[in-house]
């Protein structure tokens, strides 16, 4: 008696596999994937290309006119004292922003994770500004920070006798403050978020150990706390950067830009030229060197960080 060994795929009655272009894509998943394709090239891909396209020309918004004028535009930009001022203001308010959105985010999200009384307030009430939209936070705080004797803030320097009548976004010297003071308390939620749920995730047999080997608070605090939240900080670090160069509905909505222009980030200076001075053109190249410039410090904050692993890991 003869037995015949089948495989398999013909035991269980399976069908031949896909052969050709129709195997390769089962194989690799594309198939799966074409539809993101589709939509990544359409709304992303297009998009880029046809900017630089139209940051070679000199563009109306209209589309009337069209002249390809090469490079001048990125050299216009370039010799612009305006394009420059505006990329200063756009980094000041990052320097100024990113720190405090970083600690004062950890700092919350500790108190949270540690305070057992009504917990759920304390993270409702600490992310619940993150939800509102950027106009309903300026006006909040345009009623907060209003010159004269109708802004909170004056009349509570009022009380406590200081002088109240503070230009507050319309002084040079307290206009970018006072905006990063709101973005603080409007972004700041989403920060406390990521670091509570990293808090959360750090086993709980560390502090116990800790605490039988007579580690104080703090000593946790440096010791464990600190160092198992070095990958959420640089997440955080980076996301908030990123957020931070992207700054235009703060400043669109409570100074314009203003005073004297000591407030007006780049994407404004590119709104205005676009959309004001109808030069699509030279808005487009003006946004693909503030583009470039992000690339350059995006490549070396991945230089540093893989440098500082590499260093941990030897």
């Amino acid at each position: 008696m003869t037995i015949t060994a089948q495989r398999p795929a013909e035991a269980a009655g399976a069908t031949a596999p896909p052969r050709g272009i129709r195997r390769h894509w089962s194989e690799h998943g594309l198939a799966f994937t074409l539809p993101f394709l589709i939509v990544y090239a359409l709304f992303l891909v297009w998009p880029l290309l046809w900017g630089v396209r139209m940051s070679l020309g000199n563009n109306d918004i209209a589309g009337t006119q069209s002249e390809f004028v090469g490079l001048d535009n990125y050299v216009e930009a370039i010799q612009d004292p305006d394009v420059w001022s505006s990329l200063w203001n756009t980094v000041w308010f990052t320097v100024l922003s990113t720190v405090p959105l970083v600690v004062v985010g950890l700092v919350l999200a500790l108190l949270a994770h540690h305070l057992r009384f009504v917990s759920w307030l304390w993270r409702l009430s600490w992310f619940a500004p993150f939800l509102l939209p950027s106009g309903v936070v300026c006006l909040l705080w345009l009623w907060v920070i209003y010159p004269a004797d109708f802004g909170f803030a004056d009349q509570l320097l009022n009380a406590f006798g200081l002088q109240p009548g503070i230009g507050w976004l319309t002084d040079t010297r307290y206009a970018m403050l006072s905006i990063v003071i709101t973005t603080i308390w409007w972004t700041v939620g989403f920060n406390f978020l990521l670091y509570l749920a990293a808090l959360q995730a750090i086993p709980k047999h560390l502090y116990e150990a800790a605490e039988l080997d007579g580690a104080g608070p703090w000593q946790r605090l440096r010791t464990i706390t600190l160092p198992m939240l070095n990958r959420t900080t640089g997440v955080v670090l980076v996301l908030q950067l990123l957020a931070s160069l992207k700054i235009f509905d703060q400043v669109y909505i409570m100074t314009s830009g203003g005073p004297d222009e000591s407030t007006r980030p780049i994407l404004q200076y590119v709104y205005q030229s676009g959309f004001t001075g109808y030069r699509i053109g030279y808005a487009s190249a003006i946004s693909y060197i503030f583009f470039a410039l992000i690339v350059i410090v995006s490549l070396i904050h991945l230089r540093l960080t893989r440098r500082s692993r590499e260093e941990n890991a030897s």
